[in-house]
């Protein structure tokens, strides 16, 4: 089978998505939305930088390698004004479909595909509905395309309708997203499938870096302390950094010792801003963006992982977290709830109450055995829906029901 995908060709979803498809021998074409480095296994490799996709910030995939990208041009102008820009994008990002739709229905006719995947639906999901109506189109949705995106405009909702009505089939990280699909035109009548957003987990990967530490964290990462990490970035209208940075202090009021560790967030102005505001020298510690293994590790290290976001799907690095023991403390919203427990395997708070995240951290570090039986709960989800194994036969068996006998 031969596959076009539309993505983001930075983001680490996006390519831990198509290295799990690798053993199933699928010719792989990817027409990414931003500019990007090469990706293994993909057969050819296009741009269409739809909706100012040239101006990529900083907060995936090709930056990683150079920090300082975001002081070049126009990237840090995005970076520093990410939310004015998100609305922008929400106006004008709509205005350059039509243009780039035309070249990606070109290439769809001379790359002649089986099938289209488009994964997330802002913009790539928009874009890949100009696919010729005799190529099948698949549509990932991504955390917050329904609950956060398609509201964003008239345009927005209006083009997000378009998308899922043109959809043969539509795959989620979460249930809930798939019920608000068919809301938005998606047809009951077509093939649905819920897996995880980056095709799931490696366990023996995973536990491979786990298990044969290597210590390249030593020079950013305090020893012998109880580590948080929060691994979301900088996401506007999602996570909910604000909460999470007003709750330091509380936290440190009753627990002087705990450090707050932030990969993606070095350099970035809302996080230095926060040190200064809180006094949080040498116990918020901004880290790069860190390669896989690097994360996986700093899971291992750290008691609990926060993800405090008001819209949301499953997050993958809260499957990754919650996959090396890190205790999971999470926004309490519908999809969240599809894995949580409170109380059982992790933590709720309301995303904008700073002292009951407060709280939710205190608890989880001063109760050991709760995270104990967290732990081997999670590690039985893990194992039971997140496994990549798993994951990569359901998607199989889904694109082979789009496109029968190929």
């Amino acid at each position: 089978m031969h596959i076009l995908f539309v993505a983001d060709g930075r983001s680490p979803t996006t390519r831990r998505y198509l290295a799990s498809l690798r053993s199933l021998d699928y010719r792989i074409t990817l027409v990414s939305t931003f500019p990007c480095a090469p990706v293994e296994g993909v057969e050819a490799l296009y741009v269409l930088p739809v909706a100012f996709g040239g101006w990529a910030g900083s907060q995936v995939g090709s930056n990683a390698a150079n920090p300082r990208a975001i002081n070049q041009g126009p990237r840090r102008a995005v970076a520093r004004f990410r939310s004015l820009f998100l609305a922008g994008r929400y106006i004008l990002g709509p205005l350059t479909l039509a243009g780039y739709g035309r070249k990606l229905a070109r290439m769809v006719r001379n790359l002649k595909p089986d099938l289209v995947h488009a994964m997330r639906i802002p913009f790539e999901g928009m874009l890949g509905s100009y696919t010729p109506q005799d190529t099948p189109l698949v549509v990932s949705i991504w955390g917050n395309d329904l609950t956060l995106h398609a509201l964003g405009s008239s345009m927005m909702g209006s083009l997000t309708r378009r998308t899922l009505k043109r959809a043969n089939g539509l795959i989620a990280d979460a249930s809930r997203d798939i019920r608000l699909g068919h809301g938005w035109g998606f047809s009951a009548d077509q093939p649905a499938l819920v897996v995880p957003g980056a095709g799931g987990i490696d366990l023996e990967e995973l536990n491979r870096i786990r298990f044969n530490r290597v210590d390249l964290l030593t020079d950013y990462v305090p020893a012998g302390v109880p580590l948080v990490v929060n691994p979301r970035g900088f996401r506007p209208g999602s996570v909910r950094n604000d909460t999470f940075f007003a709750s330091i202090p509380l936290v440190l009021q009753r627990n002087p010792r705990v450090a707050f560790v932030c990969p993606a967030m070095a350099g970035q102005e809302e996080a230095l801003q926060a040190v200064q505001k809180y006094n949080l020298k040498n116990r918020l510690i901004l880290l790069p963006h860190l390669p896989q293994s690097q994360l996986w590790d700093l899971f291992g290290r750290s008691t609990a992982v926060v993800s405090v976001s008001q819209h949301d799907g499953t997050p993958n690095s809260l499957l990754e977290a919650i996959a090396c023991d890190c205790f999971p403390i999470a926004g309490d919203i519908e999809s969240i709830r599809e894995w949580i427990v409170p109380g059982r395997n992790g933590l709720l708070v309301e995303p904008t109450r700073p002292a009951a995240l407060a709280e939710a951290v205190l608890n989880a570090m001063d109760n050991p055995e709760m995270r104990k039986r967290a732990a081997v709960m999670n590690q039985r989800l893990i194992r039971e829906r997140v496994e990549v194994g798993i994951v990569r036969e359901k998607i199989r068996a889904f694109y082979e029901k789009i496109v029968p006998n190929s």
